[in-house]
This record gives C-alpha cells, structure tokens and sequence, in this order.
C-alpha cells in the first residue's frame, strides 16, 4: 500500500510519458502477421505489450496473457490465423472476462477454436489455419478490440473480409488507429458506411516509431486541473494522432486546462476558471472516464458522462469500481440510464481514512492517486498495478514533488 501525500510546490517540469500500448500493441500483431522481423522503435515498456512480446516470442504452443485483456484479444485472432495447435489462457480475472463474441465472429471466417473450461470465456484451445474470410455482421456496440483483432488478420484470408458494423459503433478511433497502421504498413482498406472492406495482401514492412500516449497524459490534465499553477511539459504527443484519447486535451479545456504544441510535444497551463456542471459522451474514449470521474468529484463539479456501458468488461466493472472508491471519500455516484454514470452533487459521510482499492485495474490507481491534491493524502492499495501500461508513473509523481510512502 502507497501513501500518496500532495506536493508543497507548483507542478512545473517535463515528464517522459510511456509510448503508446495500443499502437505498440498493434505494430507487433501486425510484424507478426507480415512475418518480418520486429523493426519496431520506441516500443511500450508495460505489462501487457510485455507480455504481448513474451507470447510472440515463445516457442511453445501455451500462451499466458496474464490480466492483459488487449493481448487476449488480438492473440486469439492472429493464433487462429497462423498454423498449428495453440493453447492461450490468462489470470483467474481473465478466465471471467468474455470472449464469445470474437471467438463466434472468428468461426465465422473458418478458425477452429474452442473453450477449454468455461463455454464464452478463456482458456482457449486454437486449431490455427489460414481463415476463409468473407461477409460476416458484428455488433458496432461491442469492445473496439474484437474489431481490430479481426481486422489486423484479414489481410491473410483467403477471400478478404467484409466486415458490416450493426447498430452503433463505439471506440471509432481505435478502429481508425487500426486502419491507419495497417495502411502504413501496406494494406489498403475501404471503410463506407457501416462496411469494411480488406482484400488479401501482404504487410510491407517498416521501421515504425511508437508515439507516446495520450492516455497515460490524462493523469497529468488531471493534476493540471486540481493545481493552482502548472506547467507541465509532454514530450512527444503528436497533435495529428491515431489515439482517440489526444480528444483529451478538449475535453479538459472546460476545466481551465490549455494545450500548447511546443517542438515534439505539449505544454499543459492553467488557463481559467472551470465550468459548473459537465457532460461528456465518452463512447470513443472509455479509457478517459475514469480520469474525469474522479477530476469533477475533486472540483466539486457536478457531471454526467454518457457512452460508459464498455466500462463494465474491462480490467474491472469500472462502474461498480468507482462507486464503491467514491463514496469513500464521500461521493455518491449514480447511474440514470444504461451507459451513464453521474453525479449530481449528493454526499455521504467519507471514510474515515479512505483506501482505495484497484481491483487489479492500473487505471482506478492513476485516476485517484492525483486526488492528494485536494485531500492533502490518499492510500492506495495494490499500488503496483500501474506497470500494466505506466510502470513510471510512482516515479513520476515523486520527480514533480509527490511524497510516496510505503506502509504495511
């Protein structure tokens, strides 16, 4: 456990965020998919691009993904792709996150897969061939990664993929990302509508340069928006991004945080006063409602945030997550309709002294540890969490004045 005491000074230095997990993540499917040698620069340090390479890199037919539900994903797709008899499991948390939809989606195209233990859900036995492909119809609603795991092997079937989005498609920037690498690294695509069409062809390869990640940058805007002066500096943030979650710098503009282009990344200021009330749909970025939860609560800013019903198949139920956490400190979160999650004001009588729990999410840990700010301390259990996609950011904390003390 971490106490994690605010700083004595203003935020002011440059900090080395970690490079992108999604892009790196993709980059390696896709170099293996092309079957050319890693050529990849700037590769993300974490847990689940560690893991990601370890399986890649194994000899044997037994994949563990640990708690790295990107890798489970994108694994499945390029296992059932590649030739041989593979076996791919992950934590306990893992073997209870569904799967179903991208293993029926992947039968569909001619893979051979099936559950070792639970119908739905990890462990998975793969029977690897070269996919058929064709027309298959898969819910627009369903994690964005199911979509780009099939996405990234479609180049490989042998009649290409037609792939139609029904109903409404959430996460459209990692699908964009997807498409945008794939088509860096030689394969074209048609998206029209609702359809997306890949035809068969070869990966070309690439000397790819990982940006760093914007997601990973949200902690800082938050720890912007709770300063009283800052001036935090983001080295190598592009302004034209394939991350969906660069959105992030708009959406704290309303909570007084400016964003300046400066050489190879960002500058981040105080620039204002915040709004009173905010409303967000975060359908294209999940990943940031954490970050904004647990920001409004601290500025006593009254929200309600839309497109958050993915929330609920990630590392953790994110909701149910942070309703327990905020009421500790005395929040009462709610959620009016599926998808939504607010906060209209309402308090509780707060911890004692709060701990907050991570529930093996490195998210529920980065989101609150910047609340020191406002409480003067918080206590962060399982604080090691964070290597999954930030192994730095403890350090990172202590470089900009932070005080991070271990207790038993």
């Amino acid at each position: 456990m971490y106490k994690i005491t605010a700083p004595k000074r203003d935020l002011q230095d440059t900090i080395s965020l970690p490079a992108s997990k999604s892009i790196s993540n993709r980059a390696l499917i896709m170099g293996a998919v092309g079957q050319f040698d890693r050529s990849i620069r700037n590769l993300a340090k974490c847990d689940d691009t560690d893991v990601l390479v370890r399986a890649l890199d194994s000899k044997g037919n037994h994949f563990d993904v640990g708690a790295a539900g990107t890798s489970m994903r994108f694994s499945t797709a390029y296992l059932a792709s590649r030739p041989g008899d593979w076996h791919i499991t992950g934590s306990e948390r893992m073997k209870q996150r569904p799967i179903g939809v991208l293993v029926e989606a992947l039968r569909a195209l001619g893979a051979k897969i099936e559950y070792e233990e639970n119908e739905g859900f990890p462990p998975l036995h793969i029977q690897g061939t070269q996919l058929k492909g064709g027309h298959i119809v898969l819910d627009g609603g369903v994690s964005s990664q199911y979509i780009s795991a099939i996405l990234m092997v479609a180049p490989t079937m042998k009649e290409g993929l037609i792939l139609e989005l029904s109903g409404n498609i959430v996460s459209v920037p990692y699908i964009r990302m997807t498409l945008g690498m794939m088509r860096e690294m030689g394969i074209e695509s048609e998206w029209e509508g609702n359809i997306i069409k890949v035809k068969p062809q070869q990966y070309v390869k690439s000397d790819y340069v990982v940006e760093a990640d914007w997601s990973a940058s949200s902690y800082w805007y938050e720890m912007a928006a709770l300063s009283k002066q800052c001036q935090i500096q983001l080295p190598f943030l592009r302004k034209v991004s394939f991350q969906g979650d660069s959105a992030v710098r708009r959406i704290f503009e309303p909570l007084g945080i400016s964003t300046t282009f400066e050489g190879e990344g960002v500058t981040l200021r105080r620039a204002g006063e915040a709004i009173r009330r905010m409303e967000y749909d975060f359908v294209e970025q999940p990943d940031l409602a954490q970050t904004l939860v647990v920001t409004c609560c601290a500025l006593e800013i009254p929200f309600e945030f839309s497109g958050v019903q993915s929330l609920k198949i990630k590392e953790t139920d994110r909701i149910a997550a942070l309703k327990n956490e905020c009421a500790k400190f005395g929040y009462v979160l709610t959620e009016p309709a599926e998808g939504k999650l607010a906060w209209t004001g309402e308090r509780c009588q707060p911890a004692e002294q709060p701990i907050v729990e991570t529930y093996e999410d490195h998210r529920m840990a980065m989101a609150f540890a910047p609340l020191a700010m406002v409480k003067g301390s918080v206590w962060v259990n399982h604080p090691m969490v964070v290597t999954k996609s930030y192994p730095e950011f403890w350090e990172h904390l202590k470089q900009v004045g932070f005080e991070i003390e271990e207790m038993n």
